[in-house]
């Protein structure tokens, strides 16, 4: 899973990216928080109060994060990452946003079994028999940890289900 030699990301492009990112999750803070009621009352702050004032401060540095970026832009040539870096990254988070969708459809077991599995043949190089053991082996520990002893359900799926558990 390589990105094209040749690609790469500026770092200004990414220090305008990542600032615009945290002003809209400042500004999500915000609506959010004034659902709740910013005031204080006669009994103190309203709910929403201390998470307005924080996305405040996110957007507020976040401000200083594009201000910082256009004073010391540095021009085109600095590279944040390569075509080969960000292939490395996107076969790091790819499995990861994969087990997320995975366990949200058939179950946080499955989804753990799968992952591990996977990583394990595919990045680690591991034989089929050796990764099938250790997928299956954490999973069934993980349930046996959650599920009986300290009793806490885990998100399941439609096997789980057919099983009975």
């Amino acid at each position: 899973m390589n990105a094209p030699e040749g690609f790469r990301i500026t770092r200004f492009a990414m220090e305008m990216a990542m600032a615009l990112f945290t002003a809209l999750f400042g500004v999500v803070v915000i609506i959010g928080a004034r659902e709740y009621g910013t005031a204080w009352s006669e009994f103190g702050p309203e709910p929403g109060f201390f998470p307005f004032y924080v996305g405040l401060l996110i957007c507020l540095a976040s401000a200083g994060v594009l201000y910082e970026a256009f004073a010391r832009h540095r021009g085109p040539d600095e590279t944040f990452a390569s075509g080969i870096q960000l292939g490395r990254i996107a076969a790091f988070f790819g499995p990861m946003a994969a087990f997320v969708v995975v366990s949200v459809f058939l179950g946080l077991y499955v989804g753990t079994a799968l992952y591990l599995f996977g990583v394990m043949v595919v990045q680690g190089g591991y034989s089929v028999a050796r990764s099938l053991i250790v997928s299956l082996g954490v999973t069934v520990a993980t349930y046996v940890l959650f599920e009986i002893w300290f009793q806490v359900p885990l998100l399941k799926g439609p096997l789980e289900a057919s099983l009975g558990l």
